[in-house]
């Protein structure tokens, strides 16, 4: 009986003790949580009785030179999904009205399934006015479905420029990952173009609203009264060297056509036009991008997604003699007494065929007349290295950093290069070619335009930019942004005797006659870029005014023939656009001292 008695009380105590550590560990437990992390649990708890809705910022918009808007932002109504609230019952109604095909809304909401639930998620953009009304009529009845206003790129100025604005689209869950800390899950950022190169000055600062919900995270007023939101600050506007003008007219130019034109201001290195052609419609990327549009870019031969302004690389052809007279000028190897006697043709190892037979030729005379014997003969004094150099010098074979991103650097054939693809015994024959921009040498349409620019501007100038600066959104000033100086370490002398001889291929017997101008001086090179594959391409660079270069351009038209006929008409237009559009643009006649400096006159 004692035994029993005893075996009870032990239990007793055992449960007693058990009760006892419990309500310790308890007591513990609730000291430790109200009084060592009440701060802590006062922010979970505000973090499950506050919402934070995120206020997108205005994208910065794009001027152009003259502060015309040619970049803005237009408001359009994007339907969204909360996912923790939403009913998947609803996906057949909702494709219904936004009339898509069935599934649409289940693989949206599967791909964005690794986020939070509670974070809306957006179902299509830019839909009309018609499913807004419908929403607002029976939204009682479409829990986790919202709407929102947005603000999507325009064009107001009538000029696409696509290559060169890019666009925006839906992030990336790469580039979401990557990101994380600032977007979420259908934010909207720059690809390709200046959009993506100065994306975070132009996407602007996120703002919040603090919202106050309940356990179902129902909006039931205010945080504080607001005294905690957060405004968003608007993205930076972008102030660009295009000009409105000139690009409308090289896109009328080009249509129909392919190829490429850039046009720089010589002094700054500011792009005043870009252009790639076929080009696309950046409205098509403002809203959800159809599947049928983007399959015809993507099958297009023409390939419209392809830059030819920078990505594109052809021989130079015969705008590219002015490089070969530069490096002999600048050595000291010929001068403007000069002459090489051309029979109608060269012979190293075979025989090189020239246009005509000039006779005896200087290097201003060969500039004119496009004399491919004088360069056949100039690139064998100048030497395969020296060549090279210059043409480095000038910005060829290597990229030029322009502010757009995608862009290729050519190709300088040197001893090296020759070396590695035929042996040390390579065939000198080859250099014939270079001479007059043929053979291995490719240079993209930028490069050419940059060339121009250079050789307008005595060898001095800036790396090509499309962006001047931004606008202070407080003092409404200009900041410029600064770019690098580039100096060729040519003398100015040489120049004077390659821009004289440029000035006649224009303005005396040369191949662009066509495209004078009365009362303004052009100065250019024609080419014609022999094609293996169909019709030659045609080409030409320029500058305007003579007298003091404003405008340089380089123009690229593929498969169509010469580039007298075809290149150097596109490019007159764009000089008239840019320098007589407000008549104030009055060149004297070219003045006599020139002929005294190069030793020829008009009539030789």
């Amino acid at each position: 009986m004692k035994s029993e008695n005893f075996a009870s009380i032990q239990r007793r105590s055992i449960v007693l003790f058990i009760i006892g550590i419990s309500f310790a560990a308890v007591s513990f437990r609730l000291f430790q949580m109200q009084i060592l992390q009440q701060a802590e649990y006062e922010d979970r708890s505000a973090d499950n009785s506050i919402k934070a809705i995120e206020q997108t910022p205005l994208r910065g918009v794009f001027y152009d030179r003259n502060m015309k808007v040619i970049v803005s932002n237009h408001p359009a109504y994007t339907l969204r999904i909360t996912p923790a609230y939403y009913d998947r019952n609803l996906n057949r109604i909702l494709e219904t009205v936004l009339e898509v095909d069935s599934g649409y809304v289940n693989r949206i909401l599967f791909n964005n399934r690794i986020y939070s639930k509670f974070i809306p998620i957006r179902i299509r953009r830019g839909i009309d006015f018609k499913v807004v009304s419908w929403y607002e009529e029976n939204w009682e009845h479409l829990p986790g479905v919202d709407y929102v206003v947005e603000m999507q790129r325009a064009y107001p100025a009538g000029i696409m420029a696509s290559h060169t604005f890019g666009y925006t689209k839906e992030i990336s869950a790469k580039q979401l990952a990557e990101e994380k800390d600032y977007y979420i899950p259908g934010d909207y950022v720059g690809h390709n173009g200046l959009e993506k190169t100065y994306q975070k000055g132009l996407r602007g600062v996120k703002g919040f609203n603090f919202i106050l919900v309940d356990s179902r995270r129902r909006e039931i007023g205010k945080f504080r009264d607001g005294i905690q939101d957060k405004s968003s600050i608007k993205g930076r506007d972008l102030i660009l060297g295009i000009d409105v003008d000139v690009q409308r007219v090289v896109e009328e130019e080009f249509e129909g056509k392919r190829g490429a034109v850039v046009a720089i201001e010589p002094k700054t290195g500011e792009i005043i036009a870009m252009h790639s052609a076929p080009d696309y419609d950046l409205n098509q990327f403002s809203y959800l991008t159809s599947k049928d549009f983007l399959d015809g870019l993507y099958s297009n031969p023409d390939k419209p997604l392809f830059n030819r302004a920078t990505m594109s690389l052809k021989p130079p052809g015969s705008t590219y003699k002015m490089l070969s007279a530069i490096a002999a000028l600048d050595l000291g190897i010929i001068s403007t007494s000069t002459t090489i006697s051309c029979g109608g043709g060269f012979t190293f190892g075979r025989f090189f065929k020239c246009t005509s037979a000039h006779g005896p030729v200087n290097v201003v005379r060969a500039i004119e007349k496009s004399c491919n014997t004088f360069f056949y003969n100039l690139i064998y004094k100048v030497g395969l290295e020296k060549w090279a150099e210059y043409s480095r010098r000038f910005g060829f074979g290597e990229k030029t950093n322009i502010d757009i991103g995608e862009e290729a650097a050519g190709l300088i054939p040197d001893n090296e290069y020759y070396e590695k693809k035929y042996g040390k015994n390579w065939p000198r024959s080859i250099m014939a070619s270079l001479g007059i921009g043929q053979g291995e040498v490719g240079a993209t349409p930028l490069q050419l335009a940059q060339y121009v620019a250079l050789i307008a501007n005595n060898g001095k100038s800036f790396v090509p930019h499309v962006v001047k600066g931004y606008l202070d959104d407080r003092t409404k000033e200009i900041i410029p942004l600064k770019f690098d100086k580039i100096d060729t370490g040519v003398k100015d002398e040489v120049f004077e005797i390659v821009k004289y001889g440029m000035y006649l291929v224009v303005n005396g017997a040369g191949t662009a006659t066509r495209i004078r101008i009365p009362g303004l001086n052009i100065a250019g090179k024609t080419g014609t870029a022999q094609n293996p594959h169909g019709k030659d391409h045609a080409l030409f660079v320029g500058f305007a005014p003579y007298e003091d270069p404003q405008i340089a351009v380089a123009v690229v038209v593929e498969n169509i023939g010469y580039g007298g006929t075809h290149a150097a008409p596109i490019a007159k237009k764009m000089i008239e656009a840019y320098l007589q559009k407000d008549k104030i643009k009055k060149v004297e006649p070219i003045p006599q001292f020139h002929t005294i400096v190069i030793g020829v006159s008009l009539e030789d």
